[in-house]
């Protein structure tokens, strides 16, 4: 039953496969139980409240995808998006939280209506190949780039063993130029599960990606416990949690209140209008990048690139905001980490059914995944981001036409440190190429309104 309901031997998969991979993505994603919180928090939210909000919200919607979508990808409160709620709309542009996620529910709204009319599964098809598979590989050297950096294995001259993002003023200075650095304890533990997930991917061992994880958090524990060494466990003990009824449906108040009118309709509307276009470009694109990439690797897409069953996808994905903005969190959306449980063998809904079960047990797990060194993760990501990569190949790179485009996707995914900035930047190039080219007739309506879309968004960027 179970087995012919998620199309196990459709997809070559097994019940163990899917359990292996359905651990695997939410191991790489459980950070997100205890950083949330703490983003959240700036808003002026409750950290033990929004931690029980971010597990529920993570276990509905990636149960929902696992039911309605069957899919092996993990939601939860996005990163990004998360921090775009709490020091832009809460901070910058002065909403309260409620109004914040009363803002979550209608961009949440907006995406279930964008996916119903398949629109989402048409800007799919439209993306032209070679963007597609540039938006993969970006999103593989991305994943790259997130694992060097949870591994502290990246660290900077003025600030050695520490992680210092670009800012604004940016100069050539040895200071801020990244530098491999294996001066730190996690860093040193990070380059055994290194090794070990490049054993165990070179062997071909069943689970090897879970298994490199396991191996490296015992011998954390036992270096940190017994040999001194600062890797950031602590001992099981008692989280604080908060109440889920100080947020839950908090976003119905909070969307009344996005169109107080007492500053003026057109302050409201052009303030609206901001947010609205941030929130949904992120999240819409974030998720497009991270479905296409993913799916790929889990033979979920077609000949033509297409995602195989895209719109229950997409649709799962959009409902799972709405229940993230009740439950009282920020945009919950596609993991790329879900690109782990992928790798590890995940195939089905039956992998994510898994993810969501540990989501839904996190709130009394939670303690014991604070046993479990980024250290240990990290090297599963570097590993996932070199496989996600392999199709760099496929681009035709003599080609500048295709190439341009491409390129700008890639490295502004990567060094942009943003999967929607990366495809916004793709989509404005390809778009200029075939102006310069004198191809324009060649661009589709909706690819032209989408790279007017992006312009905007930049512009409303300068702005705030």
């Amino acid at each position: 039953m179970l087995a012919k309901f998620f199309k196990f031997s459709e997809r070559q998969t097994s019940l163990r496969q899917e359990t292996v991979g359905g651990i695997t993505s939410f191991v790489t994603m459980a950070y997100i139980i205890f950083v949330n919180p703490q983003i959240m928090s700036a808003a002026g939210m409750d950290k033990g409240t929004v931690m029980m909000a971010t597990c529920l919200a993570a276990a509905a919607g990636t149960l929902l995808m696992a039911l309605y979508a069957n899919a092996p990808f993990g939601l939860a409160p996005g990163m990004g998006i998360n921090a775009f709620f709490a020091y832009t709309l809460c901070g910058t542009m002065g909403y309260t939280w409620e109004q914040g996620l009363g803002a979550v529910l209608l961009s949440g709204i907006i995406f279930i209506v964008v996916s119903v009319t398949g629109l989402r599964s048409r800007i799919i098809a439209e993306i032209p190949l070679h963007l597609k598979k540039a938006i993969g590989i970006g999103i593989g050297l991305f994943i790259l780039y997130i694992g060097l950096k949870n591994a502290s294995l990246l660290s900077f001259s003025a600030n050695p063993g520490s992680f210092i993002p670009l800012g604004d003023s940016m100069r050539l200075d040895s200071s801020i130029i990244p530098t491999l650095d294996f001066a730190t304890d996690s860093a040193k533990l990070a380059l055994v599960g290194i090794f070990l997930n490049v054993g165990f991917l070179l062997r071909g061992t069943k689970g090897g990606l879970l298994l490199s994880i396991v191996l490296t958090s015992a011998l954390g524990c036992y270096l940190q416990f017994f040999s001194g060494w600062q890797l950031g466990l602590h001992l099981p003990g008692a989280m604080p949690l908060g109440n889920l009824g100080d947020t839950f449906g908090k976003c119905l108040s909070g969307f009344v209140q996005l169109f107080d009118i007492s500053n003026g309709v057109g302050t409201m509307l052009f303030s609206l209008l901001s947010v609205m276009i941030t929130m949904t470009i992120a999240d819409m694109f974030d998720t497009i990048g991270t479905v296409l990439a993913t799916a790929s690797r889990a033979n979920l897409v077609d000949e033509n690139g297409n995602i195989i069953d895209g719109e229950r996808i997409l649709l799962a994905d959009a409902t799972a905001t709405v229940m993230g903005a009740f439950l009282g969190t920020s945009t919950v959306t596609t993991y790329v980490e879900s690109s782990a449980g992928v790798a590890a063998g995940a195939r089905t809904g039956f992998a994510s059914v898994v993810t969501a079960l540990l989501f839904a047990v996190s709130v009394v797990l939670a303690p014991f995944l604070g046993m479990v060194p980024s250290a240990a993760t990290a090297p599963v990501l570097i590993i996932v981001g070199i496989l996600m990569a392999s199709d760099i190949g496929d681009i035709d790179w003599r080609n500048l036409e295709m190439a341009i485009p491409a390129y700008f996707t890639m490295t502004i995914m990567c060094f942009g440190y943003n999967i929607a900035d990366g495809i916004a930047i793709g989509f404005i190039m390809y778009s200029f190429v075939k102006v310069v080219l004198g191809k324009w007739p060649e661009v589709t309506g909706l690819v032209r309104c989408l790279t007017a879309m992006f312009l905007l968004r930049f512009a409303f960027m300068l702005i705030y």
